[in-house]
């Protein structure tokens, strides 16, 4: 009897050996890649805000945009970098084994920083993903970790960095087991992406970033009144969604054929912008626009009716032609105003309507549903967080096979179980 309880024991430690080894061993590698993100985030996020600020207070800053696109054009040609692979490069990067190089760091940071400072219209979760991916490859290839591990890194760090940035470490965790490939599902990573997301997401609060949080002053639970409302609402962000995934990459399309010299090509890109927002009149499309976001979600006014749109092209023409930054905010200016906008003709509340739209918004770029109902919670409480789930499985299937991220991969159909295999539109 002995003899049996012994060998039990034994089987159980053996097996249990390989998990408490890569436990350890993630809890070791994540910690550092979340200290190093949220510390690198939370210095990215004070730059993103000063340079916002300054702006603000500055508006003729707009006017040196193309002394701005030149410098940054020059200094990624000095590095031996290209402007237009950016945030696709690190999400193959997690796929392959090839590794996207540390230097696109210090290049993301500055080009982020001159695209905000003078007025092109950009996010920042690109840089974050540029900047935690490519910190992740190189900090696991120097711990010498195996390649699927490695692959894990990259993980890790877009978490990381994307937690501290936006203060949504629950999102930032699954978005980046969710992104790589359309219909799969990371779940190996779930472990390291959520400890180097945890810790940094802290040490970006003990650094002073602030997390994103907005107040739906009415908001409400899923119910038969407004469940119809949601489908329909859930319908149109599909269409925006793929309307935005299509015009940014005519747009990257155009400024390449046309002018295939990137000094002239970000040369004709920042008089666009300028002229662009000298005709709108109004310097609300420039940078990310969080200020209108916050007025459609808290508030429910409009800048404009066509405020979605006009963000739209402002954002195509600044990411098209070699600036930096990212198009998730973006899509959450043209998300919520668009749900502020429809949302009263439906009889939702527009602030309500404006949250839902923004969530869902965001599900039809990314193909991320699970990472987008988490954000829906994170950014705007639990109570609604039934009607995010139904706009964004209704965003996510109408949207097909549109992604703002052409290196992501549609691994299985939307709708059946059929692996297909193949790079989003």
């Amino acid at each position: 009897m002995n003899l049996r309880r012994k060998e039990a024991l034994t089987n159980i430690a053996e097996g249990l050996f390989p998990y408490s080894e890569t436990f350890l061993m993630w809890v070791i590698c994540s910690g550092l890649m979340g200290l190093a993100g949220g510390a690198v985030g939370a210095v990215f996020y004070h730059m993103v805000s000063w340079a916002n600020r300054v702006r603000a207070a500055h508006p003729e800053l707009l006017w040196l945009l193309p002394v701005g696109g030149l410098a940054i054009v020059a200094v990624y040609q000095l590095c031996g970098m290209s402007t237009e692979r950016g945030t696709n490069q690190v999400i193959e990067s997690a796929r392959s084994g090839q590794r996207a190089p540390l230097r696109m760091t210090p290049l993301i940071i500055f080009a982020t920083f001159i695209t905000h400072l003078l007025g092109g219209s950009a996010g920042r979760e690109g840089a974050a993903l540029q900047i935690g991916g490519s910190m992740g490859g190189w900090l696991g290839e120097k711990l010498r970790l195996n390649q699927p591990s490695q692959h894990f890194m990259v993980l890790c760090g877009m978490s990381a960095v994307f937690s501290a940035l936006f203060g949504t470490p629950l999102t930032a965790t699954i978005f980046s087991i969710e992104v790589i490939s359309v219909g799969v599902v990371y779940h190996a990573a779930l472990l390291p992406c959520t400890m180097s997301s945890l810790m940094a997401y802290g040490v970006s609060r003990a650094l002073g970033a602030v997390p994103e949080h907005f107040v739906i002053h009415k908001a409400s639970s899923l119910n038969w009144g407004n469940s119809w409302r949601v489908v329909i609402l859930g319908v149109g962000c599909a269409l925006v969604g793929m309307l935005l995934c299509i015009v940014m990459h005519t747009a990257s399309h155009l400024y390449q054929t046309w002018l295939p010299n990137q000094y002239l090509r970000i040369l004709a890109g920042s008089a666009l912008i300028i002229g662009c927002t000298l005709l709108l009149g109004t310097r609300e499309y420039n940078g990310a626009g969080m200020q209108v976001i916050e007025r459609a979600i808290t508030e429910g006014v409009l800048e404009h009716p066509l405020a979605f749109l006009f963000k739209l092209l402002l954002t195509a023409l600044t990411l098209g032609c070699g600036f930096r930054g990212g198009e998730i905010v973006p899509t959450f200016f043209i998300g919520s105003t668009f749900g502020c906008l429809v949302g009263p003709l439906l009889g939702l509340d527009p602030g309500l309507a404006a949250a839902v739209a923004l969530v869902a918004t965001f599900c039809a770029v990314t193909n991320c549903p699970f990472a987008s109902i988490v954000l829906g919670v994170e950014l705007f409480g639990a109570e609604s967080m039934l009607l995010f789930a139904l706009a964004c499985a209704v965003s996510y299937l109408l949207s097909g096979q549109y992604s703002l991220y052409s290196g992501q991969q549609i691994m299985y159909s939307k709708i059946n179980n059929e692996k297909v295999d193949k790079p989003a539109h």
